[in-house]
């Protein structure tokens, strides 16, 4: 029967303390416990190996602020207080993605102050700052461009946005360069570039029907604050594109190592594949994968029949009820354990090389330093 043991044993120490990796990037579907191992691996970072770490979230809940003992999280990194990094000489510092700061940041940076606040005044920058989809993944992208460039950090470690897919983190920067070379955004973009005349006078004059269509279907006010906005933001497209390239080179680098998240359910590891077959297609460093949530019964050569039957037995004779129960409870365990190791193979039987390590299930959620201290050793020491 197919186990995710068939895989080959992931190492995460020997990432973890490797001076050449730089970024750790956990990704993975939803819900599979990506924030808890970006966290255990950059407080095992800084408390084992002595790096200078810094732990980036975009998860919205704030649960990596609440178990690294921080009241609230931002988008300034802060250096969490009360770990053992006394012997090993490390620190760990976290942040949370703020997606409209990032962005404003951006345009701070690239404009100057005048031009600076009417973008930040436009109707369509202010949606597209904060509710836009691919937005928030861009700017994770962006956010990871700007700690590496400041190397002030041995190691980043980097918790994927929670999106529908996981793809989308990569996906980001093209479907940017795509909509910056789009030729919708170059028909808007053509009056900024032609002396400053109307949006609408250009256009009619040039396309006729076509203006018509686009302000029925955008709406009159639309078009002007997306006229508007582009003609802003017009100096810097290069910039955003060359910069999301450059990310893109880094995440491509060997000083990069990707993780996959996932749990033994056959949605995850379904993404988790994808995610693998892509990440082979992209040329980018695939570390390994980190099965969370698996469970193990304590006596694993007792399987589920021998179980089932035992307990059976036990009750025809009566006077052994607690033993039953116990032998029952163990049936349903180990049927639980074969299904997981089913689901597992999968992604092993897809890629036999990828080195991986299961975490068994814990009995609470991690809340605090100490559970992700546990979290830590059981990925490192399986």
């Amino acid at each position: 029967m197919p186990s995710e043991d068939a895989a080959p044993q992931l190492d995460v120490d020997q990432i973890l303390a490797d001076p050449g990796v730089r970024i750790v990037v956990c990704c993975g579907a939803g819900g599979v416990g990506k924030t808890t191992t970006a966290a255990a691996l950059a407080l095992r970072a800084a408390e084992h190996h002595g790096r200078r770490t810094v732990v980036l979230t975009i998860d919205p809940a704030r649960r990596l602020a609440q178990s690294l003992g921080l009241t609230e999280l931002d988008n300034t990194p802060r250096q969490v207080k009360g770990i053992d990094v006394e012997s090993s000489g490390g620190e760990l510092h976290a942040m949370m993605l703020d997606m409209k700061r990032t962005f404003d940041d951006v345009v701070l940076q690239h404009t100057d102050p005048t031009k600076a606040a009417e973008i930040f005044a436009n109707p369509f920058y202010q949606a597209m700052s904060s509710t836009f989809a691919g937005t928030q993944e861009y700017m994770a992208m962006e956010k990871l461009g700007q700690l590496h460039a400041r190397g002030e950090w041995d190691l980043i470690v980097v918790d994927t946005p929670p999106s529908r897919s996981a793809l989308d983190f990569l996906d980001a920067p093209a479907r940017l360069s795509r909509f910056l070379d789009g030729r919708m955004l170059r028909l808007l973009l053509a009056p900024a570039r032609s002396g400053g005349r109307s949006m609408f006078s250009l256009v009619t004059a040039s396309f006729g029907m076509f203006s018509k269509v686009v302000q029925k279907v955008l709406g009159a006010q639309l078009l002007t604050d997306l006229s508007g906005f582009v003609a802003a933001l017009d100096s810097m497209f290069g910039g955003f594109r060359q910069r999301a390239e450059q990310t893109y080179r880094i995440l491509q680098a060997r000083e990069t190592a990707f993780l996959l998240v996932a749990t033994p359910e056959p949605d995850a590891v379904r993404e988790a594949a994808y995610f693998a077959g892509r990440l082979r297609d992209e040329r980018m460093p695939l570390a390994g994968l980190v099965l969370n949530r698996v469970h193990r019964p304590s006596v694993p050569k007792l399987d589920a029949e021998q179980s089932r039957v035992a307990a059976e037995r036990l009750t025809e004779l009566g006077g052994h009820e607690a033993t039953a129960d116990v032998l029952r409870a163990h049936a349903t365990l180990a049927r639980q354990a074969v299904r997981e190791q089913q689901v597992a193979a999968r992604f092993t039987e897809a890629f036999p090389a990828v080195p991986a390590v299961s975490v068994t299930a814990q009995p609470a959620d991690v809340h605090d330093v100490d559970g992700l201290r546990t979290i830590g050793a059981a990925i490192s020491r399986p």
